[in-house]
């Protein structure tokens, strides 16, 4: 089905720049074709070869990452993950952090030329600790943004689940800035209509609908976050922790006070990666829109 593409994607990007009190860097839009014939996408930030790569959560993209991008002021890349932004669907379905991470893995090879610190926000925290499990050679450090493997699905994640259920085509989008908001995403309402406009395409007929595959398969993918049994764990509780395991670069866990991550589960992080640290700051589940300035000096510092 075509869809009418929105091509000022870039078309914020002066005025949070202005409001930062920071200059506007050269941000421009790279694909990459992958062996199956996907096409990943990604934002390429400055001019030199990147030293962060950002990876967002479900149902997000790339600009999740702009007004931290943005106070950072470092080269970087904000990858679509697979079945996101401008990246394309799976055939499979299959958005977890093992396949996804083999997408990323792909894009650092093709455009970086030393190991990364990765960020990851929610899904894209697994998908960090997927790759840096799996290619430590292409990471020097994780940061995992509010997000454990077998998170409590009764509390942040139900809340996803209420935001993607019902249609997946709307009349305006002002329809998923007021449900957005109502449900505690996003930020202040401004903010909150640049990531709709940025996560949503006109379709022929008129109607709007989102970007990402995840919109259809949102019970799906928020159920394999459940920790399921001991006989038989979830797959993303039982390959995350395997992974963190395996990660041999530093792990920073950040966990949001208005976010997913409860005490508890950061509790259960230390105890499981016990060379991990852990740092709590005031925002909600997106960290990067809500607390963009913290979480850039945070990566500032590892750097």
């Amino acid at each position: 089905m075509q869809v009418v593409i929105d091509i000022s994607e870039f078309s914020y990007l002066p005025a949070q720049a202005e409001v930062l009190g920071v200059p506007l860097p050269r941000v421009e839009r790279l694909s990459l074709e992958l062996p199956d014939g996907r096409t990943l996408s990604a934002l390429r930030f400055g001019t030199e070869s990147p030293q962060v790569t950002l990876l967002h959560g479900a149902g997000l993209n790339a600009h999740t990452w702009d007004t931290t991008a943005l106070a950072l002021q470092r080269p970087l890349l904000a990858i679509d993950l697979a079945g996101h932004g401008d990246s394309s669907w799976r055939g499979d379905a299959e958005y977890t952090a093992r396949p996804l991470a083999a997408d990323v893995a792909l894009a650092l090879d093709a455009w970086t030329t030393h190991p990364q610190v990765v960020v990851g926000q929610s899904l894209g925290g697994l998908t960090a600790a997927a790759l840096a499990a799996s290619r430590p050679d292409l990471v020097s450090e994780i940061i995992v943004v509010d997000i454990t493997p077998g998170i409590d699905v009764t509390a942040g994640p139900a809340a996803l689940r209420a935001f993607y259920e019902g249609p997946t085509d709307f009349a305006t989008r002002e329809e998923l800035v007021d449900k957005a908001i109502s449900l505690g995403f996003g930020g202040t309402r401004p903010e909150t209509e640049r990531g709709v406009f940025l996560n949503t395409r006109v379709r022929p007929d008129g109607r709007i609908e989102w970007k990402h595959h995840f919109a259809h398969l949102a019970a799906q993918a928020l159920a394999a976050h459940d920790a399921g049994s001991a006989a038989a764990p979830s797959v993303l509780h039982e390959t995350g922790w395997a992974d963190l395991a395996e990660v041999s670069a530093p792990i920073t866990l950040v966990r949001a006070t208005g976010g997913f991550v409860s005490e508890a589960d950061a509790d259960e992080f230390l105890r499981r990666v016990p060379a991990a640290r852990a740092i709590t700051v005031n925002a909600t589940h997106n960290v990067q829109e809500t607390a963009p300035a913290e979480l850039a000096a945070l990566v500032s510092a590892v750097l």
